[in-house]
């Protein structure tokens, strides 16, 4: 009886913990484009300078919400290789996608970071601006993704990127899209690959975040054991054939690393 009262108690905490954090990182997107953003706009008038500093403040902001959720009980965080993944420059981020919260652990970690966001996020009240004054990159027009991450990669940022497109469903094998491989294949920037897990499953594709896990949920984040070899996409010279390829090795690679750990 006092086991399962005990339970109860964990799970409302959670679902009372979860609404407050992401009721503050809303409110949170609202105080930094009507406030913080401006007045950087003010005192510095380079816009590469602008993006810079707005993507700076993200992510210790991203730091803030990650730190908040851990010590009050949402969620836990173990994050291995924090001190690799800070000093990444100019590197191509891939990992796989299981939860909401996941390119916001990831920009809490990675400095000096850019990454590609969905197009109907820049209509979203409270994360338009932050992504407008960031220069996140919209996936609407291929063509011109392509170019903007060529040229982020070119100075120095990284470049975050879900081979999946969206958030992977739970216990369904993984499918990757051809984007990440086609940003690959035309940047010819170095590869670095994450591998996350949460457990049990809670803000995954579909699930309201109210209807949180039974009990806590943990989210591990680390490098993958292996390195990537991309190899295999030079049996062929044709670019289409290249990036279904290199798609289906991201694929199989990924699978086998997240089996490590």
């Amino acid at each position: 009886m006092l086991n399962t009262i005990i339970r109860v108690i964990g799970l409302v905490w959670r679902i009372i913990a979860t609404g407050l954090c992401f009721s503050l990182f809303g409110l949170g997107g609202l105080f930094l484009a009507l406030l913080i953003f401006p007045v950087q706009r003010f005192f510095q008038r380079c816009p590469v300078k602008q993006k810079e500093n707005a993507r700076a403040v993200v992510h210790y902001s991203f730091k803030f919400f990650v730190g908040l959720m851990h010590h009050s009980g949402a969620i836990r965080f173990h994050i291995k290789d924090k001190a690799h993944l800070a000093n990444l420059k100019g590197e191509l981020v891939l990992a796989n996608h299981p939860s909401l919260i996941d390119v916001v652990v990831l920009i809490s970690v990675i400095k000096n970071v850019d990454c590609v966001v969905k197009a109907h996020l820049f209509t979203n009240p409270f994360m338009r601006g932050v992504i407008k004054s960031t220069g996140y990159i919209s996936n609407e027009d291929p063509q011109e993704l392509l170019k903007e991450c060529e040229q982020t990669l070119k100075r120095g940022n990284n470049l975050i990127v879900f081979p999946e497109g969206t958030r992977s469903v739970p216990h369904n094998t993984l499918k990757f899209k051809r984007g990440a491989a086609n940003i690959a294949l035309r940047c010819h920037a170095p590869i670095t690959t994450v591998l996350i897990k949460m457990k049990p499953n809670t803000l995954t594709k579909g699930t309201p975040w109210y209807r949180v896990a039974p009990y806590q949920a943990h989210f591990s984040m680390q490098l993958a054991p292996h390195s990537f070899k991309s190899d295999i996409i030079y049996t062929s010279d044709v670019p289409a054939i290249q990036s279904r390829l290199l798609t289906k090795g991201l694929q199989q690679y990924f699978t086998k690393e997240l089996s490590y750990i």
